[in-house]
């Protein structure tokens, strides 16, 4: 829903408290059951106020301002009242341009795959996780956590992810052609790419374009989308499985962690999500989890990994407590495959 008051300068305020107001008491009506023959049902209006002549000056700005505040109200959870404020405007407009340097970089393959070590507790290395960069002309480097929400909205996500796995494979060729025998690289897969119907088949390809041993790719993914729709992740995992390929599940313990759905899937591998990591030598709670982890996943046969080991500390706790695989920056950060290479023979 989106509401419009006509405010002068002065009355600023008095007007947003008063639209404020309104807005409160169509949003009680619009909270309260309704019934369609013997069924009850329930609305949660998200509404958003625009002020004139404060948001614009045109009819087709102020419901523009309107209609980003509704949104607003429902980014925040909906049944919410948000007022429009420049700062929207701003952001939007930020992400708007965001997303059109984005759709060039990827017509461009403007991006590169950082690799971050995966090693035993004395820093042998067993494989490696791929992670994306973008190489932006003006502003250089830009981390995922910069992009990659923007990417998912604009359902730009699935060719992303296509070119991640794609110049994974190409990069597993480069390192078993030059002798570096690495076991696997690890590569995160969003909802929207696994959800695809081809996924499977797209996998398939890039393996046997680039000749590489499907043994050598660990798929990453996270607890919701895994739950999403279990028959189809199962049915995916096995066909992948069948191809060779693994199948890890990101930041375990952070989702909807289950026994009922572990017991369902092909899994090789849990990933110990490094905020539960940061805390063992202060948190009590955060050690026993982690020791239930791998526990349940020893009895399972399921393989364990920590991510986010900084310290020795940590190192050593989840070394004696089971976890024969480790990834932080204790060991390394991230580098690009060049450095990786250079220091895996060191």
């Amino acid at each position: 829903m989106r509401y419009i008051i006509h405010a002068n300068k002065s009355s600023l305020e008095a007007a947003s408290d008063e639209a404020l107001h309104v807005a409160e008491k169509i949003r009680c009506v619009l909270n309260r059951p309704y019934f369609f023959g013997d069924f009850e049902h329930h609305c949660s209006p998200s509404i958003g106020i625009a002020l004139f002549p404060d948001s614009g000056q045109t009819a087709n700005q102020i419901l523009q301002q309107a209609d980003k505040a509704m949104y607003q109200s429902k980014a925040k959870g909906r049944n919410t009242i948000s007022f429009f404020h420049q700062s929207i405007q701003e952001a939007a407009d930020a992400r708007m341009f965001l997303e059109k340097e984005l759709r060039s970089a990827i017509e461009n393959q403007d991006f590169i795959l950082y690799y971050q070590p995966q090693t035993d507790r004395l820093g042998r290395v067993s494989g490696s996780e791929a992670l994306i960069r973008w190489e932006h002309g003006q502003k250089g480097l830009i981390a995922p956590d910069q992009f990659i929400p923007v990417a998912e909205e604009a359902g730009l996500i699935v060719p992303l992810g296509i070119w991640v796995f794609r110049e994974s494979c190409a990069q597993m060729r480069k390192w078993l052609d030059n002798g570096l025998d690495i076991q696997h690289i690890s590569i995160n897969v969003s909802s929207k790419q696994f959800r695809q119907q081809d996924f499977v088949d797209q996998i398939a390809d890039a393996i046997r374009q680039y000749e590489v041993p499907a043994s050598r790719f660990v798929i990453e993914l996270t607890e919701g989308v895994v739950i999403d729709n279990i028959d189809d992740t199962v049915e995916k995992m096995r066909a992948l499985k069948q191809l060779g390929v693994k199948i890890s599940i990101d930041d375990f313990g952070t989702g909807y962690s289950s026994l009922t759905y572990l017991k369902q899937l092909p899994l090789d591998e849990l990933k110990i999500d490094k905020s539960f990591v940061r805390d063992i030598a202060t948190d009590f709670n955060d050690a026993i989890i982690i020791e239930t982890i791998i526990n349940m996943a020893h009895n399972l046969g399921i393989d364990v990994i920590a991510e986010g080991v900084e310290t020795e500390e940590q190192r050593d706790f989840l070394y004696n407590k089971g976890c024969r695989v480790f990834q932080g920056y204790y060991f390394s950060r991230p580098m690009t495959s060049a450095d990786f290479e250079a220091w895996v023979r060191k």
